[in-house]
């Protein structure tokens, strides 16, 4: 039978698919379980409501005081004007049990969730899962350092070329890559690409998969100058503070937009599609990050992932933080 660990892991999963239309709410999962089966699961709705707690209540019905609640993020504390607290709702539910992934930084709640459900007389543990904080990485450092979580996305050459020294890269990976691209796109925020590459590709940076068209992030350009219609514009000095709520960037490139926001430590995770080709004296990746050794560079990122589609290579790492 799943341990809390793996029910949780199934409650992030769950979560992902509230997001980033959940914004600006956090996207959160949570899963009922009684005997070893589920009978309830949620996770945040489209605008924020309802919350993945109140919809796992709610679609569990008979049975609730049987089961153990897991839950990505502690539940909210607070009433608004758009739906009582949460941590009422469990409350008046009474299951035997809660479980939760991640204590929640927001001070209106922040250890007050936890601290109700205990002095109702529900249990409640808290196991600080690896997962859960995975799939809330976007709303926790939104709520702790005011940033997003940032994406950087690079498609090259084996030789880390994006183009050709004519400034041709279309198209250096396959279908398969794209269609990734994609739908990477869907799940962010916002989409950034740098003013060089908005003025000699004019890219559309929407998603063009069928059905999820509507889902295209706002586009921002990295640009001391104005940003054409339909976009908006953030100059260097301004990117670890602008873009609203997003809670996800997705940065596009070309090299000036990843240079810049490598050299500022502003990269959560970057995807490196590789082609299998070989341009040889084409555009960099990525320009000066103003590295001056090369032990600077060691022990940056780890390799969480690697796929193949078509006859691409996926490399997804996440920044080490100390």
């Amino acid at each position: 039978m799943p341990g809390d660990a793996a029910w949780m892991q199934a409650a992030a999963a769950l979560a992902a698919r509230g997001r980033p239309l959940s914004r600006p709410n956090p996207a959160v999962g949570a899963i009922l379980v009684a005997d070893g089966r589920v009978i309830g699961r949620g996770h945040t709705q489209a605008g924020g409501r309802p919350h993945a707690e109140a919809q796992a209540l709610d679609c569990a019905g008979a049975g609730v005081q049987n089961a153990t609640l897991y839950v990505t993020l502690e539940p909210c504390a607070h009433v608004s004007a758009r739906g009582p607290a949460c941590t009422d709702l469990v409350i008046a539910a009474r299951p035997a049990r809660v479980v939760i992934g991640c204590i929640d930084p927001d001070p209106r709640t922040a250890g007050t969730g936890i601290a109700r459900l205990r002095e109702a007389g529900i249990p409640v543990e808290v196991i600080d899962s690896v997962a859960a904080r995975a799939s809330l990485a976007g709303y926790l450092l939104r709520t702790r350092e005011g940033r997003p979580h940032v994406t950087l996305k690079l498609a090259t050459s084996l030789d880390g070329r994006i183009a050709l020294a004519s400034g041709e890269s279309r198209w250096i990976t396959g279908a398969a890559a794209r269609a990734h691209v994609h739908a990477t796109r869907a799940r962010a925020d916002a989409i950034l690409v740098g003013g060089g590459t908005l003025r000699a590709d004019a890219p559309r940076l929407d998603v063009r998969l069928p059905g999820l068209e509507a889902r295209s992030p706002k586009r921002w350009a990295l640009t001391r100058g104005a940003a054409p219609e339909g976009w908006n514009a953030v100059s260097d000095m301004a990117a670890r503070d602008a873009f609203g709520t997003a809670q996800y960037l997705y940065v596009e490139g070309g090299a000036g937009a990843a240079a810049t926001f490598l050299a500022a430590d502003r990269v959560d995770c970057l995807m490196l599609y590789r082609a299998p080709i070989v341009i040889g004296a084409g555009r960099p990746a990525v320009g000066d990050i103003g590295l001056d050794r090369l032990a600077e560079a060691h022990d940056r990122w780890a390799l969480v992932e690697q796929r193949l589609l078509g006859s691409d290579t996926l490399d997804i790492y996440e920044r080490l933080r100390g």
